[in-house]
């Protein structure tokens, strides 16, 4: 599958290695680091091979939501080029229902638009208040900047 937009570099869809795609996120994405791990990510190149973007799924963060039948896109990141992450959403839910998978699951965080999920075909399911933060007394953490930001739960759409 490819895309183009007028003026902008034609998409195809690449398979990257965890650790290319680590190293993409680490450079790109504006505010988080890369995911510990994943169990796939695909990446979108221009006609000359350059990668554009990335997507890394992987199990749920959330817990309750780790039922064996549920992916989530825990992180993307793109260099700006146009319909990148649009591309990778939906390659990502074609892939997951490859696999087995009846579920994929992301978040936005309280600023971002939401366009590329929207254009890719995936809804709202819900909307997150502010966490304050994953410290705590038995298990201390450090904040990585992202605590008390309200987030956008989506889910891919559903059918065939």
């Amino acid at each position: 599958m490819s895309v183009q937009r007028p003026g902008g570099p034609r998409l195809h869809l690449v398979p990257v290695r965890q650790r290319d795609a680590r190293e993409f996120v680490a450079a790109w994405h504006r505010h988080h680091r890369p995911p510990p791990g994943a169990v796939f990510c695909v990446g979108a190149a221009d006609d000359e091979g350059v990668l554009r973007a990335v997507a890394m799924v992987g199990r749920p963060v959330a817990r309750l939501l780790d039922t064996g039948q549920t992916l989530e896109v825990t992180r993307t990141a793109t260099d700006g080029t146009a319909n990148a992450n649009s591309l990778l959403y939906g390659a990502a839910w074609r892939a997951a229902k490859a696999l087995g998978y009846t579920r994929l699951i992301t978040y936005t965080q309280a600023g971002e638009s939401g366009a590329s999920l929207r254009g890719a075909g995936w809804r709202v399911l819900a909307q997150r208040a502010p966490r304050p933060g994953w410290n705590c007394p038995s298990r201390p953490r450090t904040s990585r900047g992202v605590d008390q930001v309200a987030r956008t739960l989506w889910e891919a759409p559903a059918g065939p």
